[in-house]
């Protein structure tokens, strides 16, 4: 899209990858991909309710007979939002038509066409929607097409079906508008009942609990098993189901004993992507957001709103960019580099301190781990030449892994709504080199690289000092003090979602475009809630267990764009909604996507909704009168998936882990025959009842009975619309 301020958007062209794309690249699609025209024919969506039958007619000759229902989500392609819809059907020649039904997405027809159907005729049934328009010409909604021998041979079919587009026109050459580089997997995943991972799980969480200790070292094959590519993936969902299981310390301690065990350079340490670096990342994501929010936010913020011109570079300076120092007398080069040094200096010491004043803030589990990782370190490397070694072990995460990718794009760490401009990016680029350096220790190699960052040197070195002491403290935590804060942070549901939202007021017959009033909305586990100010005592709304629905609510309803809908039961048990304003479709996807996370697992959730409201004495979406009709749309539970907030999901991490490893099979086994050729006569060890006791061959077993799980589990038959987890990348 080509974004205008004042004008409706306009479409440049769209990418269309298909499911058969997608399922002929398992490891993922990834590349150049052509812009297309967009069609409007093409654009469609929804679904159409029919009932076709054959009957018998008149003189011994056979009906086709094609009932129109009712319709469902199709597109909006008038100026308000909805559409004025009727239905087309066509066969062997003859068209009949349904009634025009005004300024409606979810039309209801009830009507029905007879044609005389000829023998042996191969002609479709073809049933088209259209949008009505009095002047210009009409708007395709989507047509469906049947096989009449398929038909008559099955006498009667009746269902909702899927509106599809007219490919019938010829399109204009590819690569004529531009290309989108795109990087998209498609996995289906059916998860198995919690009892079925359980040998999994607790196979795992004894490894770790023994350590280094541990007999069979699985941790330390799955990572000389697992590829690069995807040693992310499977970093995450090992540390999501250890958080779970409460052994996120642990196995992170672990990995520290691995990769310091293989480690011999100290200037190495933690510098490759390793399962230990890559578990760690995801840690922080998952443990430590929060935190970096609210030490990072204020920073992030004023670089955004001050949008000073700043560079440090001689060959990069621009003084045409800057503007003029007086009345008419244009900056000098100097006078620019000043002031650009003097703008970073104070953001890089507004940005330490605040570091320095949030020991106790830092979550306490991310203290003991890097108290765990502090001692770990100190103990492989105790002289006094590497006195500096612990400390940069911890930088290494906390600087160049967590603060410094954050500064660099706050978008991907939600802490901005958009991304930086070209003189904030640059700004926020120098300040992340100026923090990576007091990551560093301020050593010879990192001044070396660009002496131009000199002039922020006395900063950097006092900043190295604060850094140290501000490490010291933090992981000078005892058993004692984290089991304490651990229990009193464990009192606070944490936030799945918060942010601003417009809150809509039901008034009269029906909501009214004016009755809205900006809030700070506040979702966790146990309620949502709203204050006036982010910092306001807050006010319990609803509990997400009486939560029926969360879903969009049709633009032409309130006249605004990304409203939703939230119904649920109030204490008296009555039906209530709530319509909630975002401020963007992102946003609006994100807030579905939580409450629908909180109340996934509810009883009484809804099969359907109406996406209008019931204003006067109707329901604006569909026309029906009765207010308490179920609904003219179904629900969705479509989620966003693996952001650093999810609710913990153990069976679908496990289940993850299970693939994995299912992949790395013949490298296990391979790996198996190797230990086996070690002990006398190959023989593998069994405990009671002929169980294996190598935890190895233990692990291969339980692969293999997780893999008959699978066979003879009834969701492993492919349903009509599998549930599958896409991942796209831009």
């Amino acid at each position: 899209m080509d974004e205008d301020a004042l004008s409706r958007d306009d479409v440049i062209g769209k990418v269309c990858l298909t499911r058969d794309t997608l399922a002929a690249h398992p490891k993922g699609f990834s590349g150049w991909a052509h812009l297309t025209e967009v069609d409007p024919d093409e654009e469609v969506q929804g679904e159409i309710h029919l009932r076709l039958e054959v009957v018998p007619g008149p003189r011994a000759r056979r009906l086709l007979r094609c009932s129109v229902l009712e319709a469902r989500d199709l597109a909006p392609k008038d100026r308000n939002g909805a559409s004025d819809p009727f239905v087309r059907v066509r066969y062997s020649g003859r068209t009949q038509e349904t009634s025009i039904v005004k300024k409606s997405r979810y039309p209801r027809w009830n009507e029905m066409f007879e044609f005389e159907l000829e023998e042996g005729a191969a002609e479709a049934l073809c049933v088209e929607a259209w949008d009505w328009d009095l002047v210009s010409r009409n708007d395709f909604l989507g047509k469906v097409v049947f096989n009449v021998q398929k038909l008559c041979a099955a006498q009667k079919e009746e269902g909702w079906f899927r509106l599809q587009p007219d490919q019938s026109k010829n399109r204009r050459g590819e690569g004529n508008l531009g290309s989108l580089q795109l990087e998209v997997r498609l996995r289906d995943e059916t998860v198995l009942p919690s009892g079925c991972y359980q040998p999994l799980v607790q196979l795992l969480c004894r490894e770790v609990k023994l350590g280094t200790q541990g007999p069979g070292q699985l941790i330390a094959l799955i990572e000389e098993t697992t590829s690069t590519e995807c040693r992310q993936d499977v970093a995450t969902n090992l540390l999501k189901l250890f958080l779970g299981q409460g052994l996120a310390k642990d196995f992170l301690d672990l990995l520290f004993q691995l990769e310091l065990g293989r480690t011999s350079e100290a200037n190495t340490l933690f510098r490759s992507n390793s399962l230990a670096s890559k578990s760690m990342e995801s840690f922080l994501k998952v443990a430590g957001m929060r935190y970096l929010h609210g030490v990072l936010g204020p920073i992030i913020d004023k670089v955004f709103e001050e949008k000073k011109y700043v560079e440090l570079d001689p060959s990069k300076v621009e003084v045409k960019d800057v503007g003029c120092s007086g009345l008419h007398r244009p900056q000098t080069e100097a006078e620019v580099l000043e002031q650009s040094a003097q703008t970073l200096r104070a953001h890089l010491a507004a940005l330490l301190s605040a570091l320095s004043r949030s020991v106790r803030a830092c979550p306490a589990v991310v203290r003991a781990t890097f108290r765990q990782l502090f001692r770990r370190v100190r103990e492989r490397f105790p002289s006094a030449q590497h006195e500096n070694v612990p400390f940069i072990a911890v930088t290494s995460f906390l600087c160049l892994r967590f603060v410094s990718p954050a500064i660099m794009a706050p978008k991907l760490f939600h802490l901005r709504e958009r991304h930086a401009d070209a003189r904030t990016s640059r700004t926020l680029l120098l300040l992340a080199k100026a923090v990576q350096n007091v990551g560093n220790m301020d050593t010879p190699a990192s001044r070396a690289k660009e002496a131009w960052m000199e002039p922020l040197q006395p900063t950097v070195r006092q900043g190295v000092a604060q850094l140290k002491d501000f490490i010291t403290k933090l992981v000078d935590i005892e058993e004692k003090e984290e089991l304490g804060l651990q229990r009193a942070l464990s009192l606070q549901a944490p936030p799945v979602k918060e942010g601003p939202l417009f809150i809509h007021r039901t008034k009269g017959k029906g909501p009214l475009m004016s009755s809205f009033k900006k809030l700070h909305f506040s979702l966790t586990t146990e309620a949502l809630s709203f204050a006036k100010t982010p910092n306001s005592k807050k006010s319990a709304l609803i509990k997400p267990a009486n939560i029926r629905a969360a879903e969009k609510v049709e633009e032409k309803s309130f006249g605004s764009s990304n409203v939703m809908q939230l119904i649920y039961e109030d204490d008296a048990g009555k039906p209530q909604t709530v319509y909630l304003q975002c401020r963007c479709v992102n946003e609006l996807n994100q807030w579905l996507s939580a409450l629908r996370k909180v109340s996934i697992g509810n009883p009484g959730l809804l099969g359907s909704y109406h996406p209008g409201v019931f204003r006067g004495d109707k329901w604006s979406c569909c026309h029906q009168k009765d207010k308490s009709d179920l609904g003219c749309d179904k629900t969705r539970s479509r989620v966003t998936l693996q952001e650093w907030n999810d609710p913990l999901d153990h069976d679908l991490e496990a289940q993850l882990i299970y693939r994995h490893l299912l992949g790395v099979e013949p490298a296990l086994r391979e790996k198996h025959r190797e230990l086996s050729a070690g002990t006398e006569a190959g023989s593998v060890l069994t405990g009671p009842g002929g169980a294996p006791e190598d935890p190895l061959a233990q692990l291969l077993q339980v692969l293999r009975d997780l893999q008959e799980a699978h066979r003879s589990s009834p969701a492993s038959s492919p349903p009509s619309e599998p549930s599958c987890l896409l991942e796209l990348q831009t």
